[in-house]
């Protein structure tokens, strides 16, 4: 693994260059914006794992690359024996975030289109052109999700968002921010409140970085200032990203969603989600989703400073669900689905046919 600095007009979060993997490190923002490169599957996993690489999008692309790595490092003879590689690589890169889907939605994507190849060779070019493709169409399809969502949104609105669902959760571009730039791209004027979203900090150290860099107004609120900031109306909309949607609506994302969406019902202010057709499992029932829990440390210590005592209990899930009756659209690349979402969102899936 090599690290490349440098300074970059737009954040294109994971590019495929040169047979390796380049991503931004997501865990030196805000301090430094460094790039990491990677030519083993193995450090992909641990980089989706770590942080590294987050959001579902840019997860799902990583899953993609992660198998080019793997069917370049592969040293089988046959098909068979490729294949075999292959299912021992997506096993390992799935294992890494179980919350997300479109970690599963890339990795077989990969696997259905190299049993398609005859000939090594041929399975080798096919799963890299593939991985390549996903990149791109993330980009296109982030940019028509925000096209579809900036209708929602009224000039001079002030929109509060949650976690990071920008460009550094996406190829480039981004879901939730994607809507919030594709509205200040067709002439409106907005303003953006991120929320802190402890414990990882991805709205202060990831979204307020990645929107003050683009030249947004966008100011940071500690979580615990969400209610405040809408009883004194300096919230119009919200929008999220999502990690995972049922077919029911159910919202699977960042911890503390569920908190923002229903202070924001409490409020009368609408509450959007943002997410790529391929976020929606429409297999998965809301209580079947495994909510992935994260290490206690995140929340005992900032950095090597201690916050808690010592051998304290803690609970820290990743996620959180929002049910239904809290969202007012959610926003995708086929158009916005509204309640009731089971059957909107059957008819976008129909659409994309």
């Amino acid at each position: 693994m090599s690290q490349i600095s440098n300074d970059m007009k737009s954040l294109r979060t994971v590019e495929w260059k040169n047979n390796k993997v380049i991503m931004i490190d997501q865990t030196k923002l805000p301090n430094e914006l460094t790039f990491v490169e990677y030519d083993d599957f193995n450090q992909v996993a641990i980089a989706i794992k770590t942080l590294v690489v987050r959001g579902a999008p840019a997860i799902g692309v990583s899953g993609a690359f992660g198998m080019a790595l793997a069917v370049l490092q592969s040293e089988a003879k046959n098909k068979d024996d490729l294949i075999n590689d292959l299912k021992k690589a997506k096993e390992i890169l799935f294992a890494t975030r179980p919350t997300a889907v479109n970690l599963g939605w890339g990795l077989e994507k990969i696997m259905t289109i190299a049993q398609t190849g005859n000939s090594i060779d041929e399975i080798k070019e096919l799963v890299i052109s593939t991985a390549k493709q996903m990149a791109e169409e993330d980009i296109e399809i982030n940019k028509t999700m925000g096209k579809n969502g900036s209708v929602l949104f009224d000039d001079n609105d002030t929109i509060m968002t949650h976690c990071n669902a920008g460009a550094l959760a996406t190829v480039a571009y981004g879901t939730a921010l994607g809507v919030i730039r594709a509205t200040k791209e067709s002439g409106k004027n907005v303003k953006v409140i991120a929320t802190e979203t402890r414990p990882i900090q991805q709205g202060s150290r990831l979204t307020a970085f990645e929107l003050k860099h683009d030249g947004f107004d966008v100011s940071l609120i500690p979580d615990t200032a969400v209610g405040y900031s809408m009883a004194n109306g300096l919230v119009n909309k919200v929008v999220v990203g999502a990690d995972r949607i049922v077919k029911t609506g159910h919202v699977f994302n960042k911890i503390g969603t569920y908190q923002v969406a229903t202070m924001a019902k409490q409020h009368g202010i609408p509450f959007y989600v943002a997410a790529p057709l391929s976020t929606i499992d429409l297999e998965s029932k809301a209580e079947d989703v495994i909510i992935e829990m994260r290490k206690g440390t995140e929340v005992t210590g900032v950095g090597d400073t201690k916050t808690a005592p010592d051998n304290i209990n803690v609970i820290n899930p990743a996620f959180d669900m929002t049910p239904p009756e809290l969202i007012a659209g959610i926003i995708t690349e086929k158009g916005v689905a509204q309640p009731p979402f089971e059957e909107s969102i059957e008819k976008l899936f129909e659409a994309n046919k």
